[in-house]
């Protein structure tokens, strides 16, 4: 019997895979957005977030000119999300007072859902960003005050008010400050109060 031995090929680790075109993108807004997650944590940095993907800095800014293009991201998300099916909403269902409720719900579930872009919704992860950031949030919330307003108005002249484009804007306002009131306390207890919480009875009172 041959004792020789035989050498035996070193085993090379596997190459790391590259990510497909824009998948490292969305890898960088999913840390972002499970970042903000953390209950009272801090203003999110790019050493952080480079740090939670096991890339450098620089990896980071090949894929966004800067933090604010992130969150931009984050946003644009948001925006899709929430007009894609609320538009939808609008567009099948005629009750008025249907299209109210779903719409809201709408809100409230992805908010839920999304902690992370619920700091961001409020305003409450960009007090430390470029003021263009908390702006574009805003004119979202406006864009959906503007949706419901059509729905409220509809119903106020169904209703046979007198003045149902003063109705209209009454209602909306009221629906969006709920929205928001319920979105902060969701941030600021650490996610504990729900958005939804008593949703149907909440949603009763919206439309007396």
């Amino acid at each position: 019997m041959n004792d020789e031995l035989i050498p035996v090929a070193a085993v090379e680790p596997a190459p790391r895979k590259r990510p497909k075109p824009g998948e490292r993108r969305v890898q960088i807004l999913q840390a972002l957005a499970t970042m903000l997650e953390q209950p009272g944590a801090d203003r999110v940095t790019t050493a952080a977030l480079a740090g939670r993907l096991e890339v450098s800095e620089a990896a980071l800014y090949r894929h966004f000119a800067s933090k604010a293009q992130m969150f931009e991201g984050l946003i644009e998300f948001i925006e899709q999300s929430l007009f894609t099916l609320a538009n939808q909403i609008m567009e099948r269902e005629a009750d008025p007072s249907v299209q109210i409720t779903r719409i809201l719900g709408l809100v409230l579930q992805f908010a839920e859902k999304n902690p992370g872009m619920a700091r961001v919704m409020v305003g409450d992860a960009l007090v430390f960003e470029h003021d263009r950031l908390a702006a574009r949030m805003n004119q979202a919330f406006e864009r959906l005050e503007s949706l419901l307003r059509q729905s409220y108005t509809v119903r106020a002249d169904a209703r046979g008010s007198a003045t149902p484009t003063v109705d209209g804007q009454a209602g909306a306002s009221l629906a969006i400050s709920v929205v928001l009131g319920r979105l902060h306390r969701f941030t600021r207890t650490g996610f504990k109060r729900l958005p939804t919480e008593h949703l149907d009875a909440v949603l009763r009172q919206l439309l007396p």
